[in-house]
């Protein structure tokens, strides 16, 4: 089995009938919402989400090695790994038939070979488009592998990002909170009407205590 498997894995383990892992599955969730946002199974944008939360359990909140005992050996060797990934802020570009993803955070350019057909297709529909993603690597054996649970950007975004990323580097932000910050952004462009990227991606919004984007209204003007 292979990283991906070993991940799907994990995150079976995490919806398996045990009241104390419920409890901190649940947990896990309320704080992966506190950083980006709150979602329900009601928003149009419940599954990207969710799965952006499993990733986060599996690599950042460590929940794989919450359940290693339900985990093979070769299952095992993968949770060091899956705990060190790298997330960026990513973006495509060509190489001679590769996907070559670019952190427009860090400026690491990773040279993936392994991901699932879901998070191709995802890929292959995005150009131009900045997502949030974390990629395994491995010498041993040789993999450079997409985990599913990226969440994209809307195009439309792609010009007002980076004035908040210089914004967050200024303020010393680590990855993870600057990252986190874009997410809640995404979360206010697809939860109100009306509201323009520029709008809800904004420096002021990097602050997880921010206010919520206004919405605004042709004829009476924000409200």
């Amino acid at each position: 089995m292979g990283v991906l498997e070993t991940a799907a894995r994990i995150v079976e383990l995490g919806g398996a009938a045990s009241p104390g892992r419920a409890a901190r599955v649940a947990d896990m969730r309320a704080r992966f919402e506190a950083r980006t946002g709150a979602f329900a199974p009601e928003d149009p944008w419940f599954e990207e989400r969710s799965r952006a939360f499993w990733c986060d359990a599996i690599t950042t909140q460590r929940f794989g090695a919450e359940v290693t005992e339900a985990l093979t050996p070769e299952d095992a060797t993968w949770l060091g790994p899956l705990e060190r990934a790298h997330r960026g802020l990513f973006r495509t570009e060509g190489a001679d038939g590769q996907v070559l993803l670019v952190d427009a955070w860090s400026g690491a350019e990773l040279l993936v070979d392994t991901m699932d057909e879901a998070s191709r297709a995802e890929l292959d529909a995005s150009a131009g488009q900045l997502f949030d993603a974390r990629v395994v690597g491995s010498g041993d054996p040789w993999v450079v592998a997409l985990l599913p649970g990226a969440v994209f950007h809307p195009l439309d975004a792609t010009a007002a990002i980076p004035p908040v990323m210089a914004a967050a580097r200024q303020r010393g932000l680590a990855t993870g909170d600057a990252l986190d910050a874009l997410l809640r952004m995404h979360r206010t462009l697809r939860s109100l009407s009306r509201v323009k990227a520029a709008y809800a991606y904004r420096v002021e919004a990097l602050s997880p205590h921010a206010a919520a984007v206004p919405v605004r209204r042709a004829d009476k003007g924000p409200t």
